[in-house]
């Protein structure tokens, strides 16, 4: 099979992972995120060795914020299990929107010194695509309406935690995080966009409360 057909699939069984685990809450959805959160930690010490005991420390916290945040949406926020999907489709929206729209249109290079195929097209077209479906899931569930608006600013958070693990790996001179996922790389290189957007919707429902 060819990498697109292995990122497909790939993506369809993270999706119904999550979406499972989502759904069951609890102890399920916390031992999912516990596990991603490690993988993503063992990660980003593979790529920072050798850059110092700070480092480490940083990749500490860069896994533990967004699994508490994640943990508390499901658990503690308003309208839970909503929001969190909501978090999911921002996230996957502006993934498959980007990529897309970045093959498609190509053009002028978003930030090639750090990652050389990401375009404005890409972040253009994620930002469509998460204002979309995440406008839609925000309109029809009963979300605050707030979310409209900050669906595609999310997307910008999401393309900027992207670029951010991709300076990673050109610092570290390596192309995927890991090996995890078929057509995908690793933990952090698929999860690096929901790093930012579930650290921000746990910020937005707090700030929401009562």
């Amino acid at each position: 099979m060819n990498e697109l057909t292995w990122r497909v699939l790939t993506g369809i069984a993270m999706i119904a992972v999550a979406l499972g685990a989502a759904f069951a809450g609890g102890y399920a959805f916390a031992v999912l995120v516990a596990a991603v959160a490690a993988m993503m930690f063992v990660e980003w010490t593979r790529i920072v060795r050798g850059w110092g005991f700070h480092w480490v420390v940083a990749g500490f916290f860069y896994a533990l914020i967004p699994a508490l945040a994640m943990l508390w949406i499901r658990e503690r926020a308003d309208h839970s299990l909503i929001l969190l999907l909501w978090v999911f489709i921002v996230t996957w929206s502006t993934d498959i929107g980007a990529y897309f729209a970045g093959r498609a249109i190509g053009g002028a290079k978003l930030a090639p010194s750090i990652s050389p195929n990401k375009t404005w097209a890409g972040l253009i077209g994620g930002m469509a695509t998460a204002a979309l479906l995440g406008g839609l899931w925000a309109a029809n569930t009963g979300l605050p309406r707030m979310l409209l608006m900050l669906a595609p600013l999310f997307a910008v958070g999401a393309q900027t935690g992207d670029l951010f693990e991709s300076g990673l790996k050109r610092r570290a001179g390596v192309k995927d995080s890991g090996t995890w996922l078929p057509g995908h790389g690793g933990a952090l290189d698929r999860l690096d966009g929901l790093v930012v957007v579930a650290f921000l919707t746990a910020l937005f429902a707090i700030w929401m409360r009562p």
